[in-house]
């Protein structure tokens, strides 16, 4: 098999050209291209702790700088990041870098010079985001994808500690803080997993939706990467930096076992 070579600064000018002409002064904006640059090196850092080559490491992190480039287009035409509100962002992303012709800002072309290993990029795009990885894909690719999908996990949960509730869920604080956690996140917790979109009928299961990300994390260094940025706890200390616990004394109570039970599982044999 050919080497793939990826020269990250010019993947890196060919991500800035791609997300100029998008407005810099709207704050979802900026909080995205962060986002992005950050999970590149979370998978950077995951693939150099399981022992991956040089090449390796390089296609991980172009993996990372590519997931959510579906995410501009997404805001752009519907002003927001809900895909059930507008389409799927990691399909969007997939159509810019594959469908768009070769010329475009966010063809594939412009990040890797080479064929080699596109169709490794793109499940590693399309299928980010997903409740589950398809089981049908080799062990190689789904190898990608899985570190894809712990980085995303892992940065999203700065995200949320350092964003606004109206940032993130595009609702007030208090609406949030008015909101119960509905049997269906409930559930996913106690089962121990991902909550799926359909089961987030409630503000507050967003909340529970970060936890399950823990659940489900691939690689050892993703959990000691969660202990060692602290994100997750200021999340269970202090959502979103409101100051005040739920309207109702039994969501209190409800968002107080999981916080503690979580904690556990994270601290445990750390």
């Amino acid at each position: 098999m050919t080497v793939l070579h990826i020269d990250r600064t010019r993947a890196l000018e060919a991500f800035n050209g791609y997300v100029a002409p998008y407005d810099a002064d709207n704050p979802r904006i900026a909080l995205k291209v962060a986002h992005t640059l950050r999970v590149a090196d979370v998978c950077d850092a995951i693939a150099r702790d399981e022992g991956l080559g040089d090449e390796d490491r390089d296609l991980a992190w172009l993996c990372g700088l590519l997931h959510d480039l579906g995410r501009f287009e997404q805001l752009r035409r519907w002003d927001t990041f809900d895909d059930s509100c507008s389409a799927s962002h990691a399909a969007l992303g997939v159509r810019e870098l594959f469908e768009s012709g070769p010329e475009a800002a966010g063809s594939i072309r412009r990040f890797s010079p080479s064929s080699e290993e596109d169709g490794l990029i793109r499940e590693a795009v399309g299928q980010h985001s997903a409740l589950r990885v398809d089981d049908r894909l080799d062990a190689r690719t789904r190898l990608f994808c899985d570190l894809v999908r712990d980085a995303d996990k892992i940065d999203i949960l700065r995200v949320a500690s350092e964003s606004s509730v109206q940032t993130i869920l595009g609702i007030d604080e208090h609406t949030f803080l008015d909101s119960g956690i509905s049997d269906g996140a409930r559930r996913a917790f106690a089962e121990r997993r991902c909550v799926a979109r359909s089961e987030r009928t409630e503000p507050a299961d967003f909340l529970v939706g970060l936890m399950g990300f823990i659940f489900e994390l691939r690689f050892a260094a993703s959990l000691r990467l969660v202990r060692e940025q602290g994100y997750l706890y200021r999340i269970l200390d202090d959502p979103f930096g409101l100051g005040r616990p739920f309207a109702d004394p039994a969501t209190q109570k409800t968002w107080g076992r999981m916080c503690a039970e979580m904690r556990e599982l994270v601290e445990k044999d750390a």
